[in-house]
């Protein structure tokens, strides 16, 4: 049961390291545990073993992520790169506005233009281009650098880019081709075609909004839902729902295993047959098929719920029990050693966390349950036990969702309540249907029926996201309840006991008595000019503009407004002044202003290289401690009479970082 902590762990461990380990640590690491092993399981007692097993799976998890890198990872781009190239096309992620987003490899440059030190790249093609994996473009492009996290411990693209092998952001600038298509019985060309077709047949049939939940449902294609919409279902906490996971899949492929088994059981010629075993393959192939639709390995809750799906039907072959904590802890195992830069995205995170409180709630002895007898009493044990079920889920997965998405779902026991008759026995059914239903013409009346539970959702969504208002929140974590959040549910899945409930009984207090952190006083965005200071209950710009990316960004993590001006900030051509209460700023914007405003004031701010008298009596942030920091969050500290500064890239030297120093 701790393997996945052990080796998760690991890996926390490699990611706070200052520089790259050397190979010869790993390997001499790597002896040591191996002998260790060999010495346990001759000397050592079961409880010696046990803890040289955990140690060399720690071991094994600090090794994980170099050596996925070495595998799979690629050289960052520092500088843009202009020119023509020829590239072939690896997966079409989705679409954006009419423009598909790509990922290209073997990027080949012409006469003219030099050769791009990456190996994989992500590429933005022009409206209303399509291509399909294996395909051959030549266009003029544009490369830049990942840009870092735009806020302190925000998701770090550069991170993640890095272990997918993508070491650059791209954009077609003129001249698409496209040379050659790929071969046309490619698995993942033919995967993508039926996606395709699918999500035509959805936009056919479903007006704009409510196809764009069905595309979501169906094939995994959140591209097409707007904000307003993702605001109102995370709200009323069923967003979820849109993203295709254990309920998608367990709906599916447990609908068709018992379907099939229902249907072999009613022909007589089928007496004898291993019909359980029969529907639990089928289920199986089914679920496999499902997670084709829905993108493959790369969606991690979908990847990991058909492992646990495969799992509980292997578990039905062999007649052993299916739902154990020891196969999520198989599930976990799989997806780390595939894929261990997921552990640091929010889709592993939440989806483990709610499957191993739900396993582990399942696995306590409950008492003997009286059998439900009459349709209403199987009514109230349906809702009972839905409400139960999100219960569990929603307080398993609240500080996640908390620290990454700063938002929390209060009602969302009654959002899904409500919600999930719709997916269970309209949406998912009728999409499974129609889908079945395209080849034979027959799709349109099963697409309105799901359209219509589509909408019926939506409806319950804005109902519960209207009660809530006011009580969602807007909590800021520090990162160590990430941490503490782990170690919680490890000692929850070891245990098998009520002790096992201990773990989150601590958690609880030692977050909401030390585990928040104070909203930033000055915001500076790096590759912008924006820089934000606080102005009443809000922000206000001094330099920047309202609406771009990392202002947009701000005001949705901090719920807060950021206008366009800030209320007592006195510019001119050269600099602008701030004077805060207790502190003052200055933002330099010409060097001719160094002479009077350096060394003056609390911070001074600059995109330009400061000189040294600048530092003498306060702090400074310069072109490049931005270069290095990326964006900086700065919170004043009265009793220090100095800024509280947090950059948002650490670890520069560090092989997934694009500007290394």
């Amino acid at each position: 049961m701790l393997l996945p902590f052990s080796l998760i762990a690991g890996m926390i461990a490699y990611t706070l390291l200052l520089g790259e380990p050397h190979w010869l640590v790993l390997a001499t690491g790597a002896v040591v545990c191996a002998l260790g092993l060999v010495w346990a399981s001759w000397r050592a007692p079961i409880e010696g073993i046990r803890l040289m097993v955990q140690l060399s799976a720690l071991w094994a998890g600090f090794c994980l992520l170099p050596l996925h890198g070495a595998l799979f990872g690629t050289d960052m781009l520092r500088t843009p790169f202009y020119g023509t190239y020829e590239a072939r096309v690896d997966e079409v992620l989705g679409s954006d506005g009419g423009r598909a987003r790509v990922i290209i490899s073997a990027i080949t440059p012409d006469a003219e233009a030099r050769a791009v030190p990456i190996r994989r790249a992500r590429l933005i093609l022009p409206v209303d281009v399509q291509v399909e994996p294996g395909d051959i473009i030549r266009a003029a492009m544009r490369f830049a650098p990942i840009p870092g996290p735009v806020l302190p411990g925000a998701f770090d693209g550069q991170f993640h880019s890095y272990f997918n092998g993508v070491g650059a952001y791209g954009n077609v600038t003129s001249q698409f081709q496209l040379v050659r298509s790929g071969d046309g019985f490619a698995l993942d060309r033919r995967v993508l075609a039926l996606r395709t077709a699918i999500a035509d047949r959805i936009d056919m049939h479903l007006d704009d909004a409510t196809a764009a939940i069905g595309k979501a449902m169906v094939v995994g294609d959140q591209s097409d839902i707007d904000d307003e919409t993702r605001e109102v279902m995370a709200a009323s906490g069923l967003a979820h729902i849109y993203s295709i996971s254990g309920l998608h899949l367990s709906i599916v492929a447990g609908g068709i295993y018992f379907l099939v088994r229902l249907l072999l059981a009613s022909i007589p010629l089928a007496v004898g047959l291993p019909v359980k075993k029969i529907a639990a393959v089928v289920g199986l192939l089914s679920a496999f098929a499902y997670l084709a639709l829905a993108g493959g390995i790369e969606n991690v809750p979908a990847f990991r719920s058909t492992l646990m799906l495969a799992l509980v039907f292997g578990a039905v072959l062999a007649g052993r029990q299916a739902l154990t904590m020891r196969n999520v802890a198989i599930a976990a195992l799989a997806i780390l050693v595939i894929d261990p830069a997921s552990i640091f995205r929010p889709s592993f995170q939440l989806s483990f966390a709610a499957v191993v409180a739900l396993i582990g709630v399942y696995e306590m002895p409950l008492g003997k349950i009286p059998k439900s007898s009459g349709r209403f009493s199987r009514v109230v044990s349906l809702v009972s036990a839905t409400a139960w079920t999100s219960f569990i889920a929603g307080g398993a997965t609240m500080l996640f969702s908390a620290y990454h998405f700063q938002q929390t779902a209060p009602l969302g026991v009654v959002g899904n309540v409500l919600a999930l008759p719709f997916v269970s026995l309209i949406i998912m059914p009728f999409g499974v249907v129609s889908a079945l239903a395209i080849p034979l013409g027959l799709d349109a009346a099963p697409f309105q029926i799901m359209g219509w539970g589509i909408d019926r959702m939506v409806d319950v969504a804005e109902l519960v996201a209207g009660w809530s208002e006011g009580f969602t929140g807007n909590p800021l974590l520090a990162e160590w309840t990430l941490v503490a959040s782990v170690i919680a549910l490890a000692w929850f899945a070891f245990l098998q006991t009520r002790w096992r409930f201990l773990g989150p009984i601590v958690l609880v207090p030692l977050v909401l008595f030390y585990g928040w952190v104070p909203r930033p006083d000055i915001l500076i965005a790096d590759t912008t000019q924006a820089v934000a200071i606080r102005d009443g209950d809000g922000y206000g710009l001094v330099t920047g503009r309202a609406g771009s990316f990392a202002v947009e960004v701000w005001e949705q993590h901090f719920q807060t407004e950021i206008s366009a001006q800030h209320s007592t900030t006195r510019c001119d051509d050269l600099a602008c002044v701030s004077d805060q209460n207790g502190y003052s700023v200055a933002t330099i914007k010409n060097a001719a202003a160094f002479a009077e405003d350096g060394g003056r004031h609390d911070l001074v701010i600059t995109r330009l290289r400061a000189p040294v008298f600048c530092t003498s009596a306060g702090q400074i942030i310069d072109a490049d401690q931005l270069a290095r920091g990326g964006v900086h969050s700065l919170v004043w500290n009265d009793e220090a009479g100095r800024f509280d500064l947090r950059p948002a890239l650490t670890n520069l030297n560090r092989p997934w970082r694009a500007l290394q120093r």
